[in-house]
């Protein structure tokens, strides 16, 4: 009885400590939306940015919200980007995490069944030849090829997997070979572009910007990242015994062909509905769960939650330093990721730390 109650108290303990850590990140996250508000070539200063917040989150302690330029200048071009950036990290870490835990394997990102270079190519089709597959849909053209081109490809991955049936193994073997086909017929498309016009969007879209976000967009985009992210926490607790090793799973009753599959639908949906506003984001679906590791361990409970909060925070504060490295030029963010995260990434490798990933 003494060992079980140790055990409890141990298991408590352990609880409270990843809550406060995520708590802290939590924190950390609200003080850099801030920050970031009021900084940049035009932004109000921290005390009018958190006067405006404050008044419209809390409209019942008729705080002054400050003069309508410093309000236009939050509402409109300031907090859209911000946003996003928050729910593209968030997203695409608890992708990162889902991902490796899933295939067992601590090098898998978000991007691994091709869905980036995918989307990649749908999104030059339509910036080059002005058509979408579906046809239409104006000025979202862009990011509806791309989200379906995405689609395509977890698609084809799904099909070419179950040939041989779906292993972990296969399912990363056909993402790499799918993602090489879409990145030489992007590259195809980008040698072909006969208008530099056209070329110039086709490179800035693949490098990653924030900078466009409109409200409209975040209406598109959270639900879906909330909703996929939340069913990724439903599954953790199989994520948690897949991880152990298929024969261990199958021990205790976890199908794990069904949940690979869930999870690579969740994890597209969630990585295709982000890259189709926000263009090739690297690193951040790599990093993050690493992070989290180090931090609360590998109980996919708490890790993706966790990894959602640390992408979050990371995509952010690399949104802002990207916004003020040649000001006033904007610094497309996802140059500033790769740069980050390769060395973040070879530490990682590098280091002794052991890590349980099975």
């Amino acid at each position: 009885m003494s060992t079980t109650t140790e055990l409890k108290q141990l298991y408590q303990k352990g609880k409270k400590r990843k809550i406060l850590a995520m708590l802290s990140i939590f924190l950390a996250l609200l003080i850099a939306v801030v920050v970031s508000v009021s900084l940049g070539a035009g932004s109000p200063g921290f005390a009018e940015a958190t006067q405006v917040i404050l008044s419209k989150l809390f409209p019942f302690l008729n705080i002054d919200p400050g003069s309508s330029l410093t309000q236009s200048i939050i509402l409109t071009f300031r907090l859209p980007p911000i946003i996003l950036a928050i729910i593209a990290g968030a997203g695409l870490a608890a992708s990162g995490a889902t991902m490796q835990g899933v295939l067992r394997n601590p090098l898998v990102s978000s991007h691994i069944l091709g869905v980036s270079s995918a989307a990649g190519f749908g999104a030059a089709l339509a910036i080059l030849l002005g058509v979408g597959v579906l046809g239409g849909f104006g000025e979202y053209l862009v990011v509806v090829n791309a989200f379906l081109f995405s689609l395509l490809a977890m698609v084809i991955v799904y099909g070419v997997a179950r040939i041989r049936g779906i292993t972990t193994e296969t399912v990363i073997l056909a993402g790499v070979a799918i993602g090489f086909l879409f990145s030489a017929l992007l590259s195809l498309i980008q040698y072909l572009a006969p208008e530099q016009d056209a070329l110039h969007a086709i490179v800035f879209w693949l490098m990653g910007d924030l900078g466009a976000a409109t409200w409209d967009s975040i209406l598109i985009v959270f639900p879906i990242v909330v909703l996929t992210v939340a069913l990724m926490v439903q599954q953790s607790w199989n994520i948690n015994v897949l991880s152990m090793g298929e024969e261990v799973a199958t021990s205790l009753g976890v199908n794990s062909k069904r949940v690979l599959t869930i999870t690579m639908v969740l994890e597209t949906l969630a990585t295709a509905s982000i890259i189709s506003f926000t263009g090739v984001i690297g690193f951040v679906c790599l990093i993050s769960p690493h992070i989290a590791r180090m931090l609360i361990g590998s109980d996919h409970r708490f890790l993706i939650p966790c990894s959602s909060l640390i992408g979050a925070f990371l995509l952010l504060c690399s949104d802002t330093v990207a916004r003020l490295v040649i000001q006033p030029v904007e610094l497309p963010v996802g140059i500033l990721t790769a740069l980050l995260g390769v060395p973040f990434f070879i530490y990682i490798l590098a280091s002794k730390r052991r890590q349980n990933w099975r």
